[in-house]
């Protein structure tokens, strides 16, 4: 398989009504669906999952406002600012590297990792924007990951116990959302979002209809992952694929410079990506050995160039880790 498919979420869509019964037969279905795309892709569309078109566009207006600030009043909202969560906030454009052999990725962001609302926000409709989507977003990652261990013939519980303190600080989950500025200048290399995978369990992803986004086939070749107006993409990260024993793939994923004439196009994402609690041990799923037991902090903590473990890293561990990987691409 080497085009992502698409699935109908309809029946376990998200509701008014919170009602979590689906209709036997379909469920079979819609797991069997799931499983095929996260073992052969790891990359799936859902449509009809209960979040609107409407809805994301919405919220990537209200996050453009932000991003269409001066730098010098983006500045006090900047990631590594907040005492509590440090990787909440803003980052500036080419601050990230993703593929540390690039130079840094043509984009910005803002890290909505806190939902307190006793710290600082570019705006209250920021704020409640955000947050309420974060909110929105946990109970479809929670659906999505029930029909997950549902496809691998395990208890629904042992992913979503594991997930049970998402929102709060003791996990670090982060609801992303991203701005490509038009292409001015590149230096030699740069794109706008370097080749990496995810770290944690999933990750939703809604884009803006500029095309850009890649997605690395079991074959080595990239194919386009556009947007589909209305559905969500979802992705398997590493730490699931580990959780799994690999059965469920994390595929490695980048971030194209626009076509020659399109350079001025702007493009905007929002990414929520999920991880396990911090202090949960993350055991093969399936009973193997095939990997040993981790602490999901301890796992996210030892990934170079991160961005999600970030965010229960003291200053210290972040200044600790800077030198691993300041030396780390010095000397390879």
């Amino acid at each position: 398989m080497d085009a992502i498919p698409i699935v109908d979420f309809g029946e376990y869509k998200l509701r008014d009504d919170e009602d979590d019964a689906v209709p036997g037969e379909r469920l079979q279905e819609l797991r069997e669906e799931v499983r095929r795309a996260f073992t052969e892709v790891g990359f799936v569309y859902l449509k009809n999952t209960g979040i609107e078109q409407d809805e994301v566009d919405h919220i990537m207006a209200v996050s453009k406002k932000f991003f269409m600030f001066m730098e010098e009043d983006k500045r006090p909202y900047s990631r590594g600012s907040y005492s509590n969560s440090v990787n909440h906030g803003w980052v500036s454009l080419e601050r990230e590297s993703l593929n540390p052999r690039r130079p840094g990725d043509l984009k910005e962001a803002f890290n909505t990792t806190s939902l307190r609302e006793d710290i600082a926000w570019p705006s209250e409709e920021f704020r409640t924007t955000l947050v309420t989507f974060y909110k929105r977003c946990i109970k479809l990652a929670l659906r999505v990951l029930r029909v997950m261990a549902l496809s691998l013939g395990i208890d629904p519980e042992v992913f979503l116990k594991a997930h049970g303190q998402i929102g709060s600080e003791e996990n670090g989950s982060t609801l992303r959302t991203l701005y490509y500025p038009p292409v001015k200048s590149v230096k030699h290399d740069q794109i706008r979002c370097g080749e990496h995978s995810d770290y944690g369990s999933i990750t939703l992803l809604f884009q803006s209809k500029e095309e850009g986004l890649q997605v690395k086939s079991r074959k080595g070749e990239f194919i386009s992952a556009p947007c589909i107006p209305g559905t969500v993409l979802i992705n398997i990260a590493d730490l699931m694929q580990r959780w799994t024993s690999d059965v469920f793939v994390s595929s490695v994923h980048r971030v194209r410079l626009p076509p020659v004439g399109d350079s001025n196009k702007e493009r905007q994402s929002m990414t929520f990506f999920v991880q396990p609690d911090d202090n949960v041990m993350i055991s093969c799923c399936d009973g193997s050995n095939k990997y040993p037991p981790v602490k999901c902090v301890d796992y996210l903590q030892s990934r170079e160039g991160g961005l999600a473990y970030f965010s229960k890293m003291t200053p210290n561990h972040i200044q600790r880790r800077c030198f691993w990987i300041f030396d780390y691409i010095v000397n390879t």
